[in-house]
């Protein structure tokens, strides 16, 4: 496999089309049991709170211009953001039965994929660095406030298989990195919002220029 297949196939490990389904199934796996349940209205708001920020950011800057030029931020990198919530949540509860040192390493292990994901984006120029990091620390918080609360909860018990198989069902209904059209879908309702032409692009941040108004 040549080095930039590879690459895609990575990032697309951060994809909405994968990773949505992931984030539903947590809260389905910790909403099973009425004992963890509180554990899965808590994954609830924290990752719906990140996945409005990533949406309004990505927004705010391709319907009005909204970013920082000297940063080269246009917005949080959504596949770093929800790789970094996600991975170390599911890892954690892939090997929820074990140990606790096992639980933390599988943490561990999913906040290192998640930043090899955030590589992934940068190596394939879809983000900036600001971008990646941005996200990365958004997702890192996610994923860290979970795992630090559920400490006071009842403990979750699942079957490393069952998580395992859930994560896999997206695979079902799309090929193998093929990318899901959340970014289209954002521009889409940015413009609209906006009542631009187009949606704002990272050249537009870099030279200044505004983008013209739909209404004439």
């Amino acid at each position: 496999m040549h080095l930039s297949s590879l690459l895609h196939v990575l990032t697309w490990f951060g994809d909405s089309g994968f990773l949505l389904p992931a984030a539903l199934w947590i809260a389905v796996w910790l909403g099973i049991r009425s004992p963890t349940r509180p554990l899965a209205v808590l994954w609830l708001l924290l990752f719906g709170f990140a996945g409005a920020l990533i949406a309004v950011s990505k927004i705010a800057f391709m319907g009005w211009g909204i970013g920082s030029a000297t940063l080269n931020f246009t917005g949080f990198s959504g596949h770093t953001a929800m790789a970094a919530s996600i991975w170390p949540v599911a890892c954690w509860l892939a090997v929820s039965r074990w140990e606790h040192r096992v639980r933390v390493a599988a943490a561990v292990f999913g906040w290192l994929f998640a930043a090899l994901i955030g590589f992934t984006r940068l190596w394939l120029d879809a983000h900036s660095v600001s971008e990646v990091v941005a996200g990365y620390g958004l997702g890192l918080a996610v994923s860290g406030i979970f795992l630090w609360w559920q400490h006071r909860l009842p403990h979750p018990r699942l079957s490393w298989a069952l998580v395992l198989a859930s994560l896999a069902t997206p695979l079902l209904f799309m090929p193998l990195g093929k990318p899901a059209p959340t970014q289209d879908a954002l521009e889409v309702i940015a413009v609209r919002l906006a009542g631009i032409e187009r949606p704002y692009r990272r050249s537009d941040l870099r030279m200044g220029r505004r983008v013209p108004s739909s209404i004439r």
